[in-house]
């Protein structure tokens, strides 16, 4: 059977025509497997019957219910799956779960189809793919060069075509580097957006389940069915929305600040994909790295490396033997520092990230290598902590700053191998980042896995859950704008209303405008500001609405109509008319003259 590049859009059109069966995909697969040279990639695989059974149970009935209907998957063998043992690539470790990881429930009540746990750099430790006693995967395109890790069976599971997506971890890189390294979408979504319950710790405070695909639509339908607050895990939390540009100011690394560990080609690669960024109207800022680059530092250079040792801290004091030699020797140094040491890096981390944070306020996103090289393996076991800090070089800050990042195929060398760009921006940015790395993905036309194949399925333009029309107080830069930054709203446009409106001065504290609807009044529109927001911010927003102010449909000059400010007509008694200053922010300014 010939099957289309693995996408659930395709694999859905396909279930639908009748042209295969679920039964029929799970068991290509498998065979895919069966025949693959490197045997690394999986730890455990799921029994080929219960697979087969699991396809076979689906009722077609559900296709347009399950966003995952029939789609096979596997995950990293640091997550919890009933009845098949979790090792975090640690076989003293091992122990057998009763219940699925919270995320691996949801993905498989949404339809999916589990093929097995893969390997990993042990318990999360490492970006390159050879610290594990079961052996290290290899890239997809060349059996002398790393995978990537710590992510990496997921990673070349997915470069090589056995599942539709693979889930892997990312504390520094983890679920970007595989990416990287096998050509394919690595999403790491922002912190707490997927719950970690049911997944063995490696830096509670910044590890992050993560999303491999061929296209950026696929990561965000994977994202969109597991994603939500878990009641058994502190850290997640409810997404947000933040929208940004069509065409974005996007930071690009300046010529000193570029680091490839002398790989020209990668080099190249890196400022042909700036170019390309350029050619789709994205505004390119050079920005500084430094900051970033000693955020990323602190993660293994100095005392947050302990929060490794914290997190199999019993497991390990009693069985230091079991561990690989040099995950040994990154949790031993995490000993030798103090709570004092953690505090004095816990306030320079702080300075660092709000130096960083300084270089991001006047950019949308940023445009980085995933990694500066793909390194041999013959190279990473020479020097495993050297190179290791290199391919961690771009990635290490970005979860100390609460940021969500995707890397995507950018283009292959002269060797055939690939490289990869990453796009990250704040948290909750994800449909935006999407929709932007998708486009730059299609432009580059490096495909998607060993096959280089085109995704199908395009990832749509961001929209805002919520739209909301003010007219005075909440104005940028008027007193109350504030109470809507507070609640992550974006300003979408500066517009104006439709004929037939008129704006009050009221009596209130602080002052405010009245709009009222008046149809037989023909005047040229009232000047107003249109807010996006999410529907939980809008609720927030519209329960805190006091009187005489509350919400209406107000009709714009392009005739669309939005959610907004109107007022009780009673608060109108005696209040001043200003409609012929045209908004309330000329009327604030005529007072002032």
């Amino acid at each position: 059977m010939i099957l289309p590049l693995l996408e659930i859009s395709a694999l859905h059109e396909g279930y639908r025509s009748g042209a295969f069966t679920p039964v029929e995909v799970v068991a290509e697969l498998l065979q895919r497997i069966d025949a693959y040279p490197d045997p690394a990639v999986f730890i455990t695989r799921v029994a080929a019957d219960d697979a087969l059974a699991a396809a076979a149970a689906l009722d077609l009935a559900a296709l347009d219910t399950q966003p995952l209907w029939g789609i096979p998957f596997v995950v990293k063998d640091n997550m919890d799956v009933a009845g098949l043992p979790t090792t975090a690539a640690c076989p003293d470790f091992a122990y057998t779960p009763d219940k699925d990881a919270t995320i691996i429930a949801r993905l498989r009540a949404a339809g999916a189809i589990l093929l097995g746990k893969t390997n990993l750099d042990q318990f999360a430790t490492g970006l390159n793919g050879t610290r594990s006693p079961y052996g290290a995967p290899r890239s997809v395109f060349g059996a002398d060069y790393c995978s990537g890790g710590s992510s990496s069976g997921s990673g070349v599971a997915q470069g090589a075509g056995f599942s539709v997506f693979a889930l892997g971890t990312d504390t520094a890189g983890s679920g970007r580097v595989p990416a990287g390294f096998n050509n394919i979408v690595g999403l790491k979504p922002s912190l707490g957006r997927l719950p970690t319950t049911g997944i063995v710790p490696a830096c509670r405070t910044l590890d992050c389940p993560s999303i491999f695909a061929n296209s950026t639509a696929d990561a965000m339908t994977v994202l969109r069915a597991a994603e939500g607050v878990c009641p058994g895990d502190a850290y997640s939390r409810a997404a947000g929305l933040t929208v940004l540009p069509a065409a974005p100011r996007a930071g690009v690394l300046r010529e000193a600040d570029r680091f490839f560990a002398g790989d020209e080609a990668s080099a190249s690669l890196y400022q042909a994909a700036l170019d390309k960024a350029a050619s789709l109207g994205w505004t390119l800022v050079e920005f500084d790295y430094a900051p970033f680059l000693q955020i990323a530092e602190a993660l293994y250079g100095r005392s947050p490396v302990a929060e490794r040792y914290a997190a199999i801290k019993p497991f390990f004091d009693t069985n230091p033997e079991a561990l690989h030699p040099v995950v040994r020797r990154i949790v031993e140094g995490a000993t030798q520092f103090s709570a004092a040491d953690a505090y004095a890096d816990l306030y320079r981390i702080k300075d660092l990230r709000a130096a960083a944070a300084a270089e991001m306020a006047s950019l949308d996103l940023l445009l980085l290598p995933t990694a500066p090289t793909i390194p041999t393996v013959a190279a990473m076991l020479a020097d495993p902590i050297g190179l290791n800090a290199a391919l961690g070089h771009y990635t290490n800050f970005v979860n100390f700053m609460d940021l969500a990042a995707i890397s995507i195929p950018a283009g292959f060398t002269d060797q055939n191998l690939p490289f990869g760009i990453t796009m990250i921006a704040a948290r909750f940015t994800e449909p935006s980042l999407a929709f932007l790395a998708d486009a730059l993905h299609r432009a580059l036309g490096a495909g998607a896995g060993k096959t280089r194949a085109v995704p199908q399925s395009v990832a749509p333009a961001p929209a805002f859950e919520a739209t909301m029309v003010v007219a005075g107080a909440h104005l940028s830069g008027m007193a109350l704008n504030h109470e809507l930054v507070a609640l992550g709203a974006q300003l979408i446009a500066t517009t104006r209303t439709a004929p037939g409106y008129k704006l009050y001065a009221l009596e209130t504290q602080p002052p405010k405008p009245g709009l009222v609807r008046c149809p037989s009044f023909d005047g040229p529109g009232i000047e107003v500001e249109l807010y996006g927001l999410t529907f939980a911010a809008f609720g927030h927003f519209v329960s805190d609405v006091p009187p005489p102010m509350c919400m209406g449909k107000i009709t714009l000059a392009d005739g669309s109509q939005h959610s907004g400010f109107l007022c009780e007509p009673h608060a109108l008694n005696g209040a001043e008319g200003i409609t012929h200053f045209g908004g309330w922010r000329a009327y604030r300014a005529s007072l002032a003259a």
